[in-house]
């Protein structure tokens, strides 16, 4: 998701960036002003409690301004992104604002900053009120208004500048020059947004196989918790003999092993385009572990995918692999699988709802052939792709 805030001094060219930003990447406009008239106009609740404020003189509190920004994002479930413009005007706010991100699971991309030197802005801004019939609108207001955004906004620039998020660039040029330095830096920027997802299932779903297809398609670091702790035991390490006695019995494996073989693999690929999934998290306490582990990589699970079969279904094709040379021991018992399904379902079906709560979720039909189910993954995922991007 590209989300943008525009920062800049009264006449720096906000909105007409904003407009053109807008129209590019089909981003939601928000502005405080225009939702406040907005809601103000419709009479709603937040409107007129805004209203009675301003006929007051009093500027109206974060405490309403977050309601209406929050209000208007998650009217917009769809939005491949945001543009704030004139938001956070404060410190406070920006913690606001990174607030109301973190619970849609994203984050700002940028703020660009319209550097635009005082004696320009007046200049533009006593042009302007030539033609906007506003009586405070003289060089002495201006002046006031000008120092007054310095003074404020300061501090939300250094919080930025303090998160790699600020980007000052000079607003004096063509519009077309100014546009097209914006547009290089969105698109250095969203090369470095990772696509992360998490593939759920009944063992013997097909995640391992449709998790190898979103893997070379979106360029993803694959990463399969049943193939480290294999590994871990071909090599022969103590955590693999520890592992190997585990998965004997069907059992899951504890945290504290899985946490550390993932966290190494998230480490040794700091150049990757995003991470898929495959038998990790099992359980709620995991889902909650991979939220860190990402958080550490300013990140985020963008797409999980839940892949539903019928028991039945499930038991032929463990029993099947267990007559191949991908068999684990574990397939290679009817009553071993039996105890695999019912721990996946009394452990790991939270995970399911966790993530359905967030809005990430995806449940795909598992029966047919690979080529069947990967054409009921293709367009979901496409469409996650897009938003995580």
């Amino acid at each position: 998701m590209l989300n943008i805030a525009l920062f800049g001094a009264p006449g720096a060219g906000k909105g007409t960036q904003s407009e053109l930003l807008m129209k590019k990447h089909n981003l939601v406009y928000i502005s405080t002003g225009d939702i406040l008239r907005e809601e103000i106009k419709k009479g709603t609740e937040l409107g007129l409690a805004a209203k009675s404020i301003i006929e007051a003189g009093g500027l109206v509190s974060d405490e309403i301004i977050v309601q209406i920004i929050e209000k208007k994002i998650l009217s917009n479930p769809d939005a491949p992104g945001f543009l704030f413009d004139g938001f956070p005007r404060t410190y406070v706010q920006a913690y606001i604002l990174e607030g109301l991100l973190l619970k849609m699971h994203t984050s700002l991309t940028c703020l660009f900053f319209l550097d635009v030197p005082q004696e320009e802005s007046l200049k533009r801004l006593i042009k302007r009120a030539e033609t906007s019939g506003r009586t405070d609108d003289t060089e002495a207001v201006i002046r006031n208004r000008l120092r007054e955004y310095q003074e404020k906004t300061a501090p939300v620039a250094q919080y930025y500048k303090d998160q790699g998020l600020f980007f000052p660039r000079e607003g004096v040029g063509s519009i077309e020059e100014i546009n097209s330095k914006l547009n290089e830096i969105i698109e250095q920027e969203l090369r470095k947004v990772l696509f992360n997802v998490v593939l759920l299932g009944y063992p013997g779903a097909g995640r391992g196989t449709q998790a190898r297809t979103l893997a070379k398609k979106y360029n993803l670091v694959y990463l399969s918790t049943g193939e480290m702790l294999k590994e871990e035991i071909k090599k022969g390490s103590q955590v693999g003999k520890t592992v190997q006695s585990i998965c004997d019995k069907g059992d899951l494996v504890p945290d504290e092993i899985v946490i550390k073989l993932i966290e190494k693999h998230i480490q040794r690929n700091p150049e990757a385009n995003g991470f898929i999934f495959k038998g990790f998290p099992r359980t709620l306490v995991q889902a909650y572990i991979l939220d860190g582990l990402l958080r550490r990589i300013n990140s985020s699970v963008s797409f999980t995918l839940d892949i539903e079969c019928p028991t039945l279904e499930l038991i032929k094709r463990l029993d099947a692999r267990g007559k191949t040379e991908r068999r684990m021991k574990y397939d290679m018992e009817t009553s071993t699988i039996v105890h695999r399904l019912e721990q996946h379902e009394q452990i790991c079906l939270p995970v399911v709802e966790y993530y359905r709560k967030q809005g990430v979720l995806t449940v795909i039909d598992g029966e047919g052939t690979p080529e069947e189910v990967w054409s009921r993954i293709e367009e979901p995922a496409e469409s996650a792709w897009r938003r995580a991007r």
